[in-house]
Formats: structure tokens, C-alpha cells, sequence
């Protein structure tokens, strides 16, 4: 979804855009079903570009998008302040008896 926030997006960009970031493209038989969920959920919508269906984020699914984003940002800032850090030494300092 976040892909299709920035553009619309046929299937087979949209796979090679997230292939990009993951190391590896997603095969249709991955990427096509999770649009077709997105779809049914009404979080995307296409259009036919001749052959091509072109995705794009419905208000629904900007909505929804944000409401990850905050979430995600929500649970790592908590996290964050969580986890108890030791002082990081400096290369090469001498330590203090």
C-alpha cells in the first residue's frame, strides 16, 4: 500500500518496486492475490490502461494506510525508550579505574 501512495501502479511495477527494496521480485502468484484481498477490503482501486490495470490507494485505504503508520511509529517509539542501552566506549579511550 505504501508503494501506491507515492503512484499508481500496474501489478508488475509494483512487484518490481517492492522486489527492489526485498532483493527479489514477487511473482504473480503472490503479488496478484494480495491485490485482489486489497481490492475486495476496498483499500485499492484500478483502472484498465489497455491491457494494464493500473492501481492506485482509495480514500479508504489512505486512511487506513495512516492509521499503520502510526502504529508502527507508535509501538517502535515505545520500544525505543524501552530497551536499557550501555554507554558506548570510545575506540581506543582509556578506561577509568
Amino acid at each position: 500500500m505504501h508503494e501506491l501512495s507515492l503512484k499508481r501502479l500496474c501489478g508488475d511495477e509494483l512487484s518490481n518496486n517492492i522486489g527492489k527494496r526485498k532483493g527479489s521480485s514477487l511473482t504473480p502468484g503472490t503479488i496478484y492475490p494480495a491485490l485482489k484481498r486489497l481490492r475486495k477490503k476496498k483499500l485499492i482501486a484500478y483502472r484498465r490502461q489497455g491491457r494494464k490495470k493500473v492501481y492506485t490507494l482509495t480514500e479508504i485505504g489512505r486512511e487506513e494506510l495512516e492509521r499503520l503508520y502510526m502504529l508502527f511509529s507508535n509501538y517502535f517509539y515505545g520500544l525505543k525508550h524501552k530497551i536499557k542501552r550501555k554507554p558506548v566506549k570510545k575506540k581506543g579511550g582509556k578506561r577509568k579505574p
